[in-house]
């Protein structure tokens, strides 16, 4: 986003419609490379049941399995960690306030089992480091 547009660097340029183009570009990519028998991670919101349905739906369409990790963290959690990252912004991020951290945690809808339900199952590879 940064690079993208320099002069972003709040909370409410970040949340609008410069995020939504960026996002519907990315999507596109990750639909061409999951065409291609890539793997793809989404690491952006999906906050909403609506979102990842949609994701979920047309990344299936385009052949992926599709494997959904959530944490659920406590909000004095995140709070910990967003304060931690705050106080060593790295460039182009901005300052989340604990208010605007409240009110957005107030807006994520976290996945039902029934919802979790929905998605494959992450399967686990060992990794071997070599020597």
């Amino acid at each position: 986003m940064h690079k993208l547009y320099p002069g972003i660097s709040t909370p409410k340029a970040e949340t609008g419609p410069c995020r939504g183009r960026v996002e519907s570009l990315q999507w596109l990519i990750a639909l061409r490379a999951i065409r291609l028998r890539c793997n793809v991670v989404v690491d952006w919101g999906v906050w909403s049941r609506a979102e990842r349905d949609a994701c979920r739906n047309e990344a299936r369409a385009a052949g992926a399995r599709v494997v959904l990790c959530f944490l659920d963290v406590p909000f004095d959690e995140l709070w910990d960690r967003v304060s931690r990252r705050n106080a060593e912004l790295p460039v182009g991020a901005f300052d989340i306030s604990r208010p605007d951290l409240l009110r957005w945690s107030k807006l994520f809808e976290p996945p039902t089992a029934e919802e979790l339900a929905l998605y494959d199952r992450q399967t686990h590879q060992a990794i071997t480091a070599h020597t």
